[in-house]
């Protein structure tokens, strides 16, 4: 008994299970409601007081553009697909309806246009995915057919299953704002085609189109804060690592030290090498290269494990830095308060504790 009491609840666990993609977009249960007809409102003779009739469960009338289809099983009972703004300084205009996502500048290394452009080329590369056209200066790409092959289930009694191949086109378009540090990306459903059976579908209802628009949008979102993260990731790995440093001479002229690394890894880089050297960060600017510092010294003084001298080389006062990039280095010219630049023999003096920490690895962060 218990043997049958078991096969039987398998049974009707694995029929369950097999509930066809029309049954998990539908509502459950009966649709006996469409053959419901509007009943009569209720007639009050003239000669008797009106009642009051609230009107606070009256269906709304349906609009002139509304899809009168859209009844019983036609009608999709999933939730609406949203826009995920994953990507840092990213987001989504509150009522936007189209598939639509706002960028705004972090990252300084590059135009913000050109790496949401080159991020939406490597998705479709990573994909698989042709381009038909691409006009960056127009601000739009066009994708080649996407051919996707996905299985439609019957009814759970039928136990069979066929196969369609879904061919999508998508139009991506890019606006940026005047400024140049604010972009939406857009993202257009412009073909569809659907073979089932040799029964070919070509158009799609709204709510099935925008799924498909934000659905693509979703997935170049993410590969975008992949990107992001793994670049991070690269950088943090540089910034640990030692960077080797020369003496040599800024854009100005003016004595400096030249970092062997770009400006985006030597910036954080020359952070903890200041902090492990006794200076105080008091204010800086990274897009103008400007760093405001106090040298406090340190418990060892790092200038007394250099020279046998007991003269300290540098006062403890307030000091400037400017860094700036030089082609793929970077140089870095020390100031005084009045931004005045140190002479050679200044540099030179400082030159080798600098040497050391900035060429050591697995510096603290």
């Amino acid at each position: 008994m218990k043997t049958i009491l078991a096969l039987v609840s398998g049974t009707v666990v694995a029929l369950t299970g097999c509930a066809s993609q029309l049954e998990r977009t539908t509502a459950s249960g009966s649709y006996d409601y469409l053959e419901a007809q509007e009943r009569a409102s209720l007639k009050i003779p003239n000669d008797v007081d009106q009642p009051e009739f609230s009107k606070e469960y009256e269906l709304p009338s349906l609009g002139e553009n509304a899809d009168k289809s859209m009844l019983g099983k036609e009608l999709s009972v999933q939730s609406p697909s949203l826009v995920l703004p994953l990507v840092t300084g990213s987001h989504v205009q509150e009522g936007e309806r189209a598939a639509t996502v706002w960028f705004d500048q972090v990252d300084d290394s590059q135009p913000l246009d050109r790496a949401i452009w080159n991020s939406l080329l490597s998705f479709l590369e990573e994909q698989g995915i042709g381009v038909d056209s691409f006009d960056p200066d127009a601000g739009k790409l066009v994708t080649d057919w996407m051919m996707i092959t996905k299985t439609v289930d019957s009814k759970w009694y039928k136990w069979t299953s066929t196969e369609s191949k879904i061919g999508k086109r998508f139009e991506f378009s890019l606006e940026k704002k005047s400024h140049g540090r604010t972009a939406a990306l857009h993202v257009e459903l412009k073909d569809y085609m659907a073979t089932t059976k040799g029964d070919v579908v070509a158009s799609i209802s709204d709510a099935q189109q925008r799924r498909e628009e934000v659905d693509i949008l979703n997935q170049v979102i993410n590969h975008y804060e992949y990107q992001i993260q793994l670049e991070d990731s690269r950088k943090l790995t540089k910034i640990r690592q030692g960077l080797q440093m020369s003496m040599g001479f800024d854009a100005n002229g003016h004595p400096a030290f030249v970092v062997d690394e770009k400006y985006d890894i030597t910036w954080p880089r020359l952070l903890l090498v200041l902090r492990k050297l006794g200076f105080d960060v008091k204010d800086l600017d990274k897009s103008t290269g400007l760093l405001f510092v106090t040298y406090i010294g340190s418990e060892s003084n790092w200038f007394t494990s250099w020279f046998s001298s007991d003269e300290e080389l540098l006062e403890e006062d307030d000091y400037r830095l400017q860094v700036k990039k030089v082609g793929d280095k970077t140089s870095i010219t020390f100031m005084d308060n009045e931004s005045k630049p140190f002479e050679a023999n200044m540099i030179a003096d400082i030159f080798e504790p600098f040497k050391q920490v900035m060429s050591e690895d697995n510096l603290d962060i």
